[in-house]
């Protein structure tokens, strides 16, 4: 082999390595960007105890914060396609950090708010920023946006049971303080080691998806048996959620089978399915009936981004990222307060029932989307000669 040989080699095993190196980070970013905006949904039920306050007085404390997680998703996707992706992930890992220490150390709840705004402020870089990154570096994006989710639904799961045990070991302020050390050192690690730069259907997703997210581990906390602790009520809405993961390691297989199109209507009618049943169940069919519904939620997570990724240039992917996730995650804000109003008049039946309400919204605009796509991919088949 000559040198020449040798050199495009070691080059060439060394982008891959590089490569494999940006996708990790992401994915990591992806599961810490959950973690972090869904600690409070937890801490909470603590807060409430401490305060003296209900639980529909102190979840509305977090509006602003999900608020901004979906508003600064436009400007991060805009300064991502103009000036650097890669320095917009680090202030994400050391934003998100020095907010949770600020959550960690403040001195009353209006504090507390604020800091909670500054989070979501930062945590709104990852998704129109760190999800172009992954279609720039993926192999497959497939699989590799299917493992990206699942990164994220870990995330989203892990947070309740993990923020529950650091709760009851370290108090509340604990539960922002540990996460809020490993975004920074993660921002530390990434600095050195990271590799120098190389709408309707999102409205009613994105309301589905903050409901049932922001108000699950109460629904289990009350809903699934009384007198269950805060430790139990973390674990179970973590198990709940990491059916997600399942969900979305098969949709990444599936949709490699199925036109992404004809997969997200059929996830739509799942989607609303679980909805309804929750609506409904109590006890241990509650648990079935919300894991089924989270593995719709996440499923369509995937093929969503799949088909932004199949009919969207890279040159502008950052800011329709940025689109798609400002109105899912703008939409938040809208769900907290959805929650707190409607849960004080009649409770989680109401919650749910409004939502499976959405979640038909969703199904109409999925299946007037599988069939626009469906004319779309007639259209790109070559046509027979004459």
């Amino acid at each position: 082999m000559s040198f020449s040989a040798d050199v495009d080699l070691s080059n060439a095993r060394s982008a891959e390595t590089s490569r494999r190196l940006v996708v990790g980070f992401l994915n990591w970013a992806h599961a810490l960007d959950h973690f972090v905006m869904l600690i409070y949904p937890t801490v909470v039920i603590e807060l409430a105890a401490v305060y003296g306050r209900s639980y529909a007085t102190l979840i509305a404390l977090s509006t602003a914060s999900f608020v901004a997680f979906g508003l600064f998703s436009l400007p991060a996707g805009w300064l991502g396609d103009r000036w650097s992706r890669r320095n917009l992930m680090l202030a994400f890992y050391i934003g998100c950090g020095l907010s949770l220490v600020a959550a960690a150390f403040a001195p009353s709840l209006t504090v507390l708010a604020i800091a909670l705004l500054c989070l979501g402020v930062f945590a709104a870089i990852y998704h129109p920023v760190g999800t172009a990154m992954i279609i720039e570096h993926a192999k497959e994006r497939g699989r590799t946006l299917a493992f990206n989710g699942v990164c994220g639904n870990l995330g989203v799961a892990l947070a309740a049971g993990i923020t529950a045990a650091l709760t009851a070991a370290l108090s509340w302020r604990g539960a922002f303080l540990v996460p809020g050390l490993v975004c920074i050192a993660t921002g530390i690690i990434y600095f050195w080691l990271g590799s120098p730069e190389q709408r309707h259907v999102a409205l009613s997703a994105g309301l589905v998806f903050n409901t049932i997210s922001v108000a699950l581990p109460k629904i289990v906390d009350e809903r699934i048996g009384s007198g269950i602790s805060l430790v139990l009520v973390g674990g179970l809405t973590t198990a709940v959620f990491l059916c997600g993961a399942v969900a979305q390691i098969t949709v990444g297989r599936l949709v490699e089978r199925i036109q992404p199109h004809i997969l997200f209507a059929a996830i739509a009618i799942m989607q609303f399915t679980g909805v309804v049943w929750s609506a409904y169940a109590s006890g241990a069919t509650l648990l079935v009936a919300l894991a089924f519904t989270m593995a719709a939620i996440y499923g369509q997570i995937t093929v969503n981004d799949l088909l932004i990724a199949r009919y969207t240039a890279d040159a502008w992917r950052g800011r329709v990222y940025a689109v798609r996730y400002f109105i899912t995650f703008m939409i938040s804000g809208v769900a907290v307060s959805m929650i707190a109003v409607l849960y004080g008049r009649g409770g989680f039946s109401l919650v749910l029932g409004a939502t499976a309400v959405v979640a038909m919204g969703f199904l109409i605009a999925a299946i007037a989307i599988a069939i626009f796509a469906n004319g779309v991919e007639k259209a790109r088949l070559p046509q027979p000669a004459e």
